[in-house]
């Protein structure tokens, strides 16, 4: 840590506080050359997981609007809403693992993951997301998708 007064790189810690619930800290110092004491504050800079959406937007991963889209395709469905919450816990955090060294995925992956979950759990729930995320522009395509899932489920 740099001295104020003298610019010396060269100090102690002459205490060392947790403050604001273990969210930062606070250091008492002394520098060495010159003998001036200064404080300095430490805290957690954690970035935000950033999601890239097809047209090279990006936005700040929203878990809330995830929940909302896996919620619709569940709707009426016989799914718990443990079950629901443990599949949105564990796409989060593949996001995040995925993510990790950029901080950034891209909407497709993301879209991917929901649907490997949805597609496991229930293929009602996963032909109802699969319609918004791939954006079905007629029945035909919806009796594609439903017949891929009848050829690997027989």
């Amino acid at each position: 840590m740099r001295c104020p007064r003298c610019e010396s790189i060269e100090d102690k810690v002459l205490e060392s506080r947790i403050l604001a619930n273990g969210e930062s800290l606070r250091r008492r110092r002394e520098c060495l050359s010159c003998g001036y004491r200064f404080t300095s504050y430490e805290r957690i800079e954690e970035k935000r997981l950033m999601v890239i959406k097809a047209d090279g937007r990006r936005e700040m991963f929203d878990r809330e609007k995830l929940e909302r889209g896996v919620q619709r395709a569940c709707e009426k469905r016989d799914i718990s809403q443990m079950t629901i919450e443990e599949m949105i816990n564990d796409i989060e955090d593949s996001a995040a693992r995925a993510g990790q060294s950029t901080h950034e995925i891209t909407s497709r992956d993301l879209g991917q993951m929901v649907l490997k979950k949805l597609y496991a759990l229930d293929s009602v729930a996963y032909i109802r997301f699969a319609s918004v995320y791939r954006q079905f522009k007629d029945v035909d395509e919806f009796i594609r998708e439903i017949d891929s899932i009848r050829n690997e489920e027989g």
